[in-house]
């Protein structure tokens, strides 16, 4: 029996000529490339949208549709390829351009409040209601974690500031929680679990109390709160599947926020966290926006040294340095690698990048940092190694719209 023309078919199966399927797979090409321009909201397509878009690509082909059976299997083939090493590693770096309008999300990082016999940690409830009104003042608005997905992946035209407390530590509850509750200001509280209950420390029935309002998010803090960048990998990821098994017994689900212990963590256990939750905070100072890396969220900390009214007012107007990436990506330094060589790379476009300035604690005194300028690169060159148990570098720079800030952390074996 002869076999079927191509033609013959397409009029079996009902599908379009040849020359609107040419059509339609160049149209689909680029309106495919476009998309690469519209950075969060492509990635943001659920996967089967995102398989569509892939099977138009390849599929509306005529070669592809007119062929036997096999071309079909090659499609599939062409397709898995195309997507798991193609899609996955595009939507990493989608988001990587430079945006000339970003303000920024600013975090704010509190643990203890009226605790005055801490004060490395503790910020009298005074001033903290001095640091609301600061905000207001300034007419930012307080980003509802709810809604951080989206605020994070666009633009922020206008500042935002987002309260985080470490801890959950009896005084928040007692000092804060009433004037964050009559003023409805939310808020992301990070729990530590085995703390839970403990002298000093929130139980459970406050945390699910405060929880049921909807400007409150509570997130993780591990288990222990120990040094976990010192835990063997078994060790840490144990730690962090408590947690997380006692969130779903307490509170019925997993939370989407982490925040790292004293923000020290290794590359493996950075790793591991991108697995398990959306978003992670470490304690480097610095202005979020839509380029930083969600498992490296800049925070402010606020104590009694540094939450002092004239200091406050400074940083809560900071805007962000946007850059591409911070190598080296590992944060845990040995005796081999202290100083690391330090590389900061912007985008092409990006300006003033000679007008940056950096400053470190390496040799345990704050000193200010040698650079060397590169096109799109800055250099740190460190003349000391970095004392225990954490190693800080922070940069700024001044330009027309005001101070851009920010900074990152090395932790020491």
């Amino acid at each position: 029996m002869a076999l079927a023309t191509d033609k013959e078919i397409l009029r079996l199966v009902n599908l379009p000529g040849p020359r609107f399927t040419k059509i339609l797979q160049i149209s689909v090409i680029l309106i495919f490339f476009i998309f690469k321009n519209f950075k969060s909201s492509f990635i943001k397509l659920s996967k089967f949208s995102l398989l569509f878009i892939c099977l138009l690509v390849y599929d509306c082909s005529p070669a592809m549709i007119t062929k036997t059976i096999f071309s079909l299997a090659a499609s599939i083939i062409k397709f898995i390829i195309f997507y798991l090493f193609f899609l996955n590693a595009y939507a990493d770096t989608v988001n990587k351009k430079y945006e000339p309008n970003e303000k920024g999300i600013l975090a704010l990082m509190y643990h203890r409040f009226e605790e005055n016999k801490y004060p490395s940690t503790n910020i009298k409830i005074n001033i903290f209601q001095k640091h609301l009104d600061i905000i207001k003042e300034n007419n930012f608005s307080f980003l509802n974690p709810k809604n951080f997905e989206l605020e994070f992946n666009k633009v922020s035209r206008e500042k935002k500031i987002l309260l985080t407390i470490d801890d959950a530590f009896s005084s928040f509850y007692l000092n804060a929680w009433p004037i964050l509750k009559r003023d409805k200001i939310p808020f992301i509280l990070f729990v530590s679990t085995e703390s839970v209950g403990k002298n000093g420390y929130m139980n459970w029935n406050e945390i699910i109390e405060i929880s049921k309002e909807d400007f409150v998010f509570i997130g993780n803090h591990s288990h222990s709160h120990e040094y976990l960048v010192k835990y063997e990998f078994k060790k840490f990821r144990e730690d962090i599947i408590k947690s997380r098994n006692i969130f779903e017994e307490n509170l019925g689900y997993n939370s989407k926020f982490f925040s790292y212990p004293f923000g020290e963590y290794s590359l493996e256990q950075k790793k591991y966290i991108t697995e398990n939750f959306d978003y992670a905070f470490g304690q480097h100072s610095g202005v979020i926006d839509l380029n930083k890396d969600k498992y490296e969220l800049p925070r402010f900390p606020i104590n009694e040294k540094y939450g002092d009214l004239e200091r406050f007012k400074f940083l809560i107007n900071l805007l962000p340095v946007q850059y591409k990436i911070i190598i080296p990506e590992e944060k845990f330094l040995l005796k081999s690698n202290n100083p690391p060589d330090l590389i900061i790379e912007f985008f092409n476009d990006q300006p003033n990048i000679n007008k940056i300035n950096c400053f470190s604690n390496e040799g345990g005194e704050w000193k200010d940092s040698k650079l060397i300028y590169e096109k799109n690169k800055i250099k740190v060159i460190f003349t000391e190694k970095f004392l225990p148990r954490r190693g800080r570098i922070n940069c700024s720079m001044q330009d027309k719209e005001g101070w851009r800030w920010f900074g990152t952390q090395f932790t020491l074996n």
